[in-house]
């Protein structure tokens, strides 16, 4: 039966009213969903976001782990805003507390959750690619790989100069904070990026007022970074090794000897001395042609600071602290006291 023409005004104004009411429920739905699942207080949760994941996939993450309430309306939020592609890959804290566009915005700028480390002071690029290995950081192996890349210390590098290790002494000792999937290339840059900051240009200037150049340096400060037990010690032990230098007498330092021959445990015999190496300073005048060790800033220092003395030895006491002597005679004496074993 159709519809009386006097009833269709009636008809219009009620489905209208029908209509805005759908839309203002609808619109109030979805202001609901934009709200956090969990406002006030809820337990953080740490959440992997993976290597080339859709704004889809990560939605989908997000409403799996009940932070969000609706998976669709997360990504239509994120493409309204036009961050659906800009979502980084990486480990992330949220909360249920969080709303939507705040969890996106975390997505899109951070802060990533890291990870620390430490590496200590005077590890050799090997020790440190077992330390790093040892707390799950990187892969022995595809860490050592990258660590033999000279193009990342190029510009310290001698040229035509054989080195055991080409990043020997610039992987800098300190406590880093890195994101889960750094690679072992990007770990190797890191580190070194930190030498670089560390070796600032104050002390490049004092390189060059002293003679020397960077690798000069870091070779030096490596053998006293071994050498050295008390922190006060470190800047007279540099004067040591400055007296002798400047006097062409070789440095006979025993740590120059165990990189030589691998060897970091037990005395060091008159017959190690002998091994022919050019990082052997009992063998060889002069420095080693690179670092035996990574130096901390300490070392580094000490090695731009010298201490102004005369002596030209020292032994250790075995209390962590070394007998310094002027003469070979007082040092002899120091030696049958000290290092009954050896030699020194």
């Amino acid at each position: 039966m159709a519809l009386r023409p006097e009833y269709r005004p009636v008809l219009l104004i009620a489905l209208g009213a029908l209509l805005i009411g759908v839309a203002t429920l609808a619109a109030a739905e979805v202001t609901l969903l934009l709200k956090p699942v969990s406002p006030g207080t809820a337990a953080p949760k740490v959440l992997e976001v993976p290597q080339g994941a859709t704004a889809a996939k990560v939605a989908g993450i997000l409403e799996a782990e009940g932070l969000i309430k609706n998976a669709l309306l997360f990504r239509l939020l994120a493409e309204y805003k036009g961050l659906d592609d800009e979502i980084r890959a990486g480990e992330y804290e949220f909360s249920a507390a969080m709303s939507p566009a705040e969890i996106l915005e975390r997505l899109v700028s951070g802060p990533i959750v890291t990870h620390p480390f430490t590496v200590r002071e005077g590890l050799t690029v090997e020790q440190t690619a077992e330390v790093l290995a040892s707390q799950g950081v990187v892969d022995k192996a595809a860490f050592l790989a990258a660590a033999r890349d000279r193009t990342l210390v190029a510009e310290f590098l001698p040229t035509n100069c054989e080195l055991k290790e080409p990043l020997e002494g610039y992987l800098f000792p300190d406590t880093y904070r890195i994101r889960r999937g750094t690679t072992e290339r990007e770990m190797a840059e890191i580190m070194v990026r930190r030498f670089r900051e560390v070796f600032t240009e104050q002390l490049r200037a004092r390189a060059w007022e002293t003679g020397m150049s960077v690798h000069q340096v870091v070779t030096l400060a490596s053998i006293i970074e071994k050498e050295a037990m008390a922190d006060d010690e470190r800047p007279l032990i540099s004067g040591v090794f400055h007296n002798r230098l400047r006097m062409g007498m070789k440095l006979d330092a025993d740590p120059t000897v165990r990189y030589a021959l691998g060897k970091f445990t037990g005395p060091v015999t008159i017959e190690d001395t002998k091994v022919a190496s050019p990082y052997n300073t009992y063998g060889q005048p002069g420095l080693p042609p690179g670092p035996i060790a990574a130096p901390g800033l300490a070392s580094i220092r000490a090695a731009l600071y010298p201490a102004e003395t005369k002596y030209l030895y020292f032994v250790a006491k075995n209390d962590g602290t070394h007998c310094f002597s002027l003469t070979l005679r007082d040092h002899i004496n120091a030696m049958k006291k000290y290092k009954p074993y050896g030699f020194k």
